[in-house]
C-alpha cells in the first residue's frame, strides 16, 4: 500500500508540472506577437548603378547601308572610271562610361535618369570585306581607293546619322531603359537625355 503510495504522489507531481508548464507556454504563447513590416523604400545600390555603368557600349539603333560611289579621271584618249559598292551598319546608342556623377537619383519608388547623348558607336563601320567593285577602268592607285573610302565613308554617315534616326534610338533607349527600371521595382521613371 506505501508503494501505490509513493507512486500516486509521483504521478500526481508529474501530472501537476506538466499542467504549469503548459499553463506557462499558453501564456508565453498568447503574449508573443507576430507581425509583418513591409519597406516601401527602393534603393538603388552603389553595385547596381555600377553594373549598369559597365554595360559599356550600349546600341539602341543598327542602321544598315550600301552606297555606290564613283570617281573619273579624266584623260587624253578616254576617261579611267572606278565604281565601287560599300556596306556597312552604323549602329548608334550611348557609352555608358561617359554618365555624369549623379546620373540616378532615386526617392522611394520614383527614380531620375540622365544618359549622355546618343552617338556614332562604331567608327569603323563600313565592311571592307563584302566592298566590291562596280566598274573600273584604267590605272588606279592605293590613294584613288582610299579617296573613295573616305567618300563613301561621309555618305554614309549623312544618310544614317539624322535627326530622325537620334531620335529613334532615344525613343529605344527611353523604352529599354525604363523597362528596367520597372524590373527594379521603380514605378515613377523620369529619364532625361544630355545634349
Amino acid at each position: 500500500m506505501m508503494k501505490w503510495k509513493k507512486q500516486y504522489t509521483l504521478w500526481l507531481a508529474a501530472a501537476i508540472a506538466a499542467v504549469v508548464l503548459l499553463t506557462w507556454l499558453v501564456q508565453s504563447v498568447k503574449k508573443t506577437e507576430v507581425s509583418i513590416d513591409v519597406d516601401e523604400q527602393i534603393n538603388v545600390t552603389p553595385e547596381q548603378i555600377e553594373s549598369i555603368k559597365a554595360i559599356g557600349e550600349w546600341e539602341f539603333l543598327a542602321i544598315a547601308d550600301e552606297e555606290l560611289v564613283d570617281t573619273v579621271r579624266k584623260g587624253i584618249f578616254s576617261d579611267d572610271q572606278l565604281v565601287r559598292i560599300y556596306y556597312g551598319t552604323v549602329r548608334l546608342g550611348i557609352n555608358m562610361h561617359q554618365v555624369e556623377p549623379g546620373w540616378m537619383k532615386a526617392s522611394g519608388d520614383s527614380i531620375e535618369v540622365t544618359l549622355p547623348k546618343i552617338d556614332l558607336l562604331d567608327r569603323d563601320f563600313i565592311d571592307e570585306a563584302r566592298t566590291k567593285s562596280f566598274h573600273e577602268s584604267g590605272r588606279w592607285k592605293a590613294e584613288d581607293r582610299e579617296a573613295l573610302y573616305k567618300k563613301a565613308y561621309q555618305k554614309m554617315l549623312r544618310h544614317c546619322v539624322t535627326p530622325e534616326n537620334i531620335r529613334s534610338a532615344r525613343q529605344n533607349g527611353d523604352a529599354q531603359f525604363r523597362h528596367m527600371m520597372k524590373t527594379m521595382g521603380y514605378e515613377h521613371i523620369k529619364i532625361q537625355w544630355t545634349e
